[in-house]
């Protein structure tokens, strides 16, 4: 099969043939019909970020397929959605209910080879049957760029209708923290330098669409999601008396705040990563009735040999997401 793998050194992912994954108990192997193209794919490829599995290692967390070999509940030609995180279920995080950050994850293309291949083997007790109203090939970012803002702002953030809420970074997650956030009946305001996402982030649901330098007023959620430790300090100078920042973006460089704002106004500092099993039905529920669009969110879809376009296009920060295709 053919598969995008990353190599120690390798800048681009090289495309090669290996063989189709032979699997273990507990086990289904899935025929890839799409993977999201996803910043964390660069931050391995050009910053340095290690891959629990060494290199060579096969990328791709956001994927759908169907599945050609079953096990006890799934079976040949089911279609699924495959999350980005299998948990172990055994944990004191998997047994309260936050599986997200279970102790002993795998992480499809990070801990394992990943989903920029023709075929991957997973779990099969993680693998979530896709409805046949979502289309296969777009329903692939709802495993991360969907899951991951829902997550953020219904459980971590815990948005309100009577929120005024900002969102720094209008990228692939930003848009549909946009999204979410404007479905609780929150008033959204989305601040990017790129005036195309912004007009894009009024079309789904943001009242105000602002260039970080026109942000003057103080809301009670903000949300970043560029990773960079400049939009965080300024994320956090935007909140209100009792306001939530919730950091979605990743970067491993400090930041500068001051705690004495913290303590004096009650504000809060909160991590999200990733969405738990049992919120996916309701991410469902909102893509098929229409409240959650997929259709705006794709930019292009490309076969697997020309998976370096898709990630240049990421790097030059004009694309929401783009899908590789890689049975195209």
């Amino acid at each position: 099969m053919k598969a995008a793998i990353l190599r120690k050194g390798d800048k681009p992912l090289v495309i090669e043939d290996i063989p189709v994954p032979g699997l273990n108990d507990g086990e289904v192997l899935v025929r890839v019909a799409a993977c999201g193209v996803c910043h964390t794919d660069l931050h391995y490829i050009d910053h340095g970020v290690p891959t629990f599995k060494k290199p060579p290692i096969t990328l791709g967390h956001e994927a759908s397929g169907i599945v050609i070999t079953g096990g006890e509940r799934l079976k040949p030609g089911n279609r699924v959605l495959i999350p980005p995180v299998f948990s172990c279920g055994e944990c004191e995080f998997c047994l309260t209910g936050r599986e997200n950050i279970c102790k002993n994850m795998l992480m499809l293309g990070n801990s394992m080879n990943g989903a920029f291949a023709q075929f991957v083997k997973v779990p099969e007790k993680d693998v979530l049957l896709m409805p046949d109203e979502i289309p296969l090939e777009e329903g692939c970012i709802i495993a991360d760029a969907i899951s991951t803002p829902y997550h953020a702002v219904i459980n971590r953030a815990k948005v309100q209708p009577t929120d005024r809420v900002i969102v720094f970074g209008c990228g692939g997650v930003g848009i549909n923290v946009v999204q979410v956030a404007a479905l609780t009946g929150a008033e959204v305001t989305a601040c990017d330098i790129d005036r195309e996402k912004m007009e894009i982030a009024l079309e789904l649901g943001a009242k105000y669409a602002l260039n970080p330098s026109e942000v003057r007023e103080k809301y009670d959620v903000a949300f970043e999601v560029a990773g960079r430790p400049e939009t965080i300090e300024a994320a956090f100078k935007t909140l209100a008396k009792a306001g939530r920042l919730c950091i979605i973006g990743y970067t491993n460089r400090d930041i500068t705040i001051n705690p004495s704002k913290i303590m004096f106004l009650e504000q809060e500092i909160i991590g999200s990563i990733g969405c738990k099993t049992d919120d996916y039905p309701e991410i469902f529920r909102l893509v098929i009735d229409g409240s959650i669009k997929l259709d705006r969110l794709i930019s292009n879809k490309y076969s697997i040999e020309d998976i370096n376009i898709a990630l240049d296009e990421l790097r030059g920060g004009k694309v929401l997401r783009n899908i590789i295709l890689p049975n195209f």
